[in-house]
């Protein structure tokens, strides 16, 4: 039969045993899961940013499910999301050996090529994190009632999210210099 969810403890009067029951007990299901070298930092950092750059394309969608009209949310606003994601990719093309120059090989930009890429896409991510909330705080807050200033809050919270997931991204990995 089923186990309960929560945590109970069973003790056994003859062999004084304790057993701890979770709900991610399940017997010999996954007996073969093991976490071990493909759970890494960089597969944390991957999927931690992930998850908070769809969180974020999330929330756009559903002020735009919610207040469909052009009036309520203008649909040119999505121009800063899709800025925060370009600058997202650009952010983490660039490797930390390319850099600081210990790149192995001669590359096509070289290391102040790499510089100059990396700058440019800190400015495309910078720039759409103070675009959304020039959106909130010059459009949505002075200008809209209480009930319609959501959108505003979507595309603030939607480029901040894209923000975070391109710092975890790039500096929450560590890489692998071992060829």
């Amino acid at each position: 039969m089923f186990e309960p969810v929560f945590f109970y403890l069973s003790t056994s009067s003859a062999t004084r045993r304790t057993d701890y029951r979770t709900m991610f007990d399940c017997g010999n299901c996954c007996q073969n899961f093991e976490l071990g070298e493909r759970f890494n930092r960089n597969t944390i950092a991957s999927i931690v940013a992930g998850v908070i750059f769809a969180i974020g394309w999330w929330i756009i969608i559903d002020s735009t499910c919610q207040y469909s009209t052009q009036a309520d949310f203008n649909k040119v606003y999505y121009i800063i999301g899709a800025v925060g994601t370009i600058a997202l990719i650009l952010v983490n093309s660039v490797s930390n050996a390319q850099v600081r120059g210990d790149a192995y090989g001669d590359s096509c930009v070289g290391q102040v090529g790499a510089r100059i890429i990396l700058f440019i896409a800190f400015l495309l991510a910078f720039g759409s994190l103070i675009g959304g909330a020039w959106v909130l705080f010059g459009y949505y807050i002075p200008y809209k009632s209480s009930d319609k200033i959501y959108p505003g809050i979507a595309i603030f919270c939607q480029n901040l999210a894209i923000f975070i997931s391109t710092v975890i991204l790039k500096f929450g990995r560590k890489e692998d210099l071992g060829y």
